[in-house]
C-alpha cells in the first residue's frame, strides 16, 4: 500500500466513524466510602455520528451527522474529503458492512483516480490512530454541564474538531503510539 501510495503521490489517511450520545458518562468522580455517588443528567436521550480521517501529517477531516451510518453517509464523507485534496487519497479504514457495501464499490469505481480504500484486518481496534480521536472526543465532552438537546452535542462535537484542525501536532500525535507506528513502517 505504501508503494502505491508513494507511486501516486497520494495523501494517506486512516478512518474511523463515532457515536456521541447525551447519556454517556465522561470523567471520573468520587464518593464516599459506602455511598455511591450520583451522577446528574438532564433525562433526555439523543445521539449523533461523526466520521473523520487524519493523516501522519497532522492533517484532519470531518464529517458530524445524525443519521445512522451507512454506505450512503460513508459515499458523502468520501466526495466531501476528496474536495479537500487535489491528488489521490489512499484511505484506510475497517472492516465496516458500510465500507465494504456494493454502494461503496460502485462509487469508489467512479472515483479510482481519487481515492482507494485499504482495509485493516478484522477486530483491530489497536491499529486505528483515529480510535485515539474517538476517545479523545468523548474524553473532551463536558462533563460537568450536559448538552441539553441534539444541536448543542453537535455545536460540542464540532468545536472539538475544528480545535483539533488548527492543531496538527496534535492530530500527528495520535500516530505516535508503538502500534501504529509498526504499521506504517510495513
Amino acid at each position: 500500500m505504501r508503494a502505491r501510495a508513494e507511486a501516486d503521490n497520494a495523501e494517506v489517511l486512516f478512518a474511523d466513524q463515532v457515536g456521541v450520545r447525551s447519556d454517556q458518562v465522561t470523567g471520573r468522580t468520587w464518593g464516599e466510602k459506602g455511598r455511591t455517588p450520583v451522577v446528574r443528567r438532564t433525562g433526555n436521550r439523543f445521539s449523533l455520528n461523526a466520521m473523520s480521517a487524519i493523516s501522519t501529517k497532522g492533517r484532519m477531516h470531518f464529517m458530524v451527522f445524525t443519521e445512522a451510518f451507512d454506505a450512503k453517509v460513508m459515499c458523502r464523507f468520501l466526495e466531501r474529503l476528496i474536495g479537500h485534496f487535489d491528488r489521490k487519497v489512499h484511505l484506510i479504514v475497517d472492516r465496516h458492512s458500510a465500507h465494504r457495501s456494493k454502494t461503496i464499490r460502485t462509487w469508489l469505481a467512479e472515483h479510482e483516480d481519487e481515492i482507494e480504500l485499504h482495509f485493516l484486518p478484522s477486530y483491530s481496534p489497536e491499529l486505528k490512530p483515529d480510535e485515539l480521536v474517538n476517545t479523545n472526543l468523548k474524553r473532551s465532552l463536558p462533563h460537568t454541564h450536559r448538552t441539553r438537546n441534539q444541536n448543542e452535542l453537535s455545536a460540542e462535537t464540532r468545536t472539538f474538531f475544528h480545535h483539533r484542525q488548527r492543531q496538527p501536532r496534535i492530530a500527528h500525535g495520535y500516530f505516535r503510539g508503538r502500534h501504529v507506528r509498526d504499521v506504517l513502517d510495513e
